[in-house]
């Protein structure tokens, strides 16, 4: 199995699959796509991924003529967990497993969507503080997030295992912090934070760790 990603290092949803390739172990090619420089909008990419985003993920399988492409990072992710089920980010437990889904859907629909480039780039014509509008919004996603999580968490969001929940909740707590959310007004949220970002997955997915994260931010692993 060949697998590329079409990314971006401040892409939350990139991130999302870089650490969940990261903690299956799964070997991929890198393919950044500069936002800033309209990339993700030139033919090349409109061929591969339609909506105009990243990430793309494309997998190439010995003995089949046609990659699978995937342009949406939650379909992507429960892909990987079904061909590649040796570490497995959702729950066996239905309930658990909708929980879970919840979870996600507070940061990958509610905060994420509403938040991105795209949609900031269209607010501030419109007198609105790009910053503001942000952090306003994750904090709304935050608060519905840690009252789930004041109940469920163990040393993760949904007991003592990482899930998809936490692979999509660290990249938001990252652009939460750049637009000045403060992290002690969700002391479930911030601990489970702190945890993952010892994980050497999360430092591998990190937007501080690609190869295409200008040299000012660089950090290594």
């Amino acid at each position: 199995m060949k697998i590329t990603l079409y990314t971006y290092f401040r892409s939350s949803c990139s991130a999302r699959l870089r650490i969940a390739l990261a903690l299956k172990s799964l070997p991929y090619t890198s393919l950044p796509v500069n936002l800033l420089k309209d990339e993700q909008n030139s033919p090349s990419h409109l061929a591969i991924n339609p909506s105009g985003t990243v990430p793309a993920l494309v997998i190439e399988n010995p003995g089949r003529d046609d990659a699978v492409v995937i342009t949406q990072s939650l379909a992507a992710l429960e892909y990987l967990d079904e061909v590649s089920p040796s570490v497995k980010l959702l729950p066996d437990n239905a309930e658990e497993r909708a929980l879970v889904r919840t979870l996600v859907g507070i940061i990958s629909c509610d905060v994420q969507p509403v938040t991105n480039l795209r949609i900031l780039k269209r607010v501030a014509p419109l007198g609105m503080d790009r910053s503001q509008w942000s952090k306003d919004l994750i904090q709304e996603g935050f608060r519905a997030y840690e009252t789930l999580v004041s109940k469920s968490a163990g040393l993760f969001s949904v007991g003592d295992r990482i899930t998809l929940a936490d692979v999509c909740l660290i990249p938001a707590v990252w652009g939460a912090e750049r637009v000045g959310v403060d992290l002690d007004e969700f002391p479930t949220v911030k601990a489970i934070a702190e945890r993952l970002e010892k994980e050497d997955a999360v430092k591998q997915g990190h937007w501080r760790t690609q190869e295409d994260t200008p040299a000012e931010f660089k950090m290594d692993i």
